[in-house]
């Protein structure tokens, strides 16, 4: 892996009508051309998994690649957590836990925002059923993470834009 890990870059999605962000950069593995394979789970981007296989480019070298597309996708699906500001990291540790039997990952953006990545293997709607149990508890929010708008890996413009 120490290899591997050494040539990971970082691609971009510009993400202009997103409710948290302007966009997103995350580590991919160059796989020559234009082409990368996403080597993170993404915490905004929609429609793009990790694993997928994506075509990204730049006309300006100094500027990481743009996500232009997903070529080949990899199965993954990811979701994204919320958790309850109010739990103890304890008792979000013992609620990431309960995900793990399902086959899944995490990674943190911060204390309480999660994104989970779902293996093409395992059971989705198995894992969405935990999330809306532990939603109805009060102990968290989620969102599904498929695209929004065809073409896109952005949140579809509100209408106020």
């Amino acid at each position: 892996m120490g290899n591997e890990e050494e040539s990971l870059t970082k691609v971009y999605i510009d993400l202009p009508h997103h409710w948290a962000t302007g966009g997103e950069s995350m580590w991919a593995l160059p796989l020559g051309g234009d082409l990368y394979e996403i080597r993170n789970t993404p915490f905004y981007a929609y429609g793009i998994n990790w694993g997928d296989i994506v075509r990204a480019d730049t006309s300006d070298p100094t500027l990481k690649p743009e996500v232009r597309e997903v070529v080949a996708p990899s199965g993954n699906k990811t979701l994204r957590v919320f958790l309850n500001k109010g739990l103890a990291q304890e008792e979000q540790n013992v609620i990431l836990s309960s995900l793990q039997p399902l086959d899944t990952s995490w990674e943190r953006a911060d204390d309480h925002y999660v994104a989970i990545d779902v293996h093409p293997e395992s059971d989705y709607q198995a894992v969405c059923d935990k999330l809306m149990e532990l939603e109805q508890e009060g102990k968290l929010e989620y969102e599904t993470c498929e695209a929004r708008e065809a073409g896109s890996f952005d949140d579809v413009p509100s209408e106020d834009e």
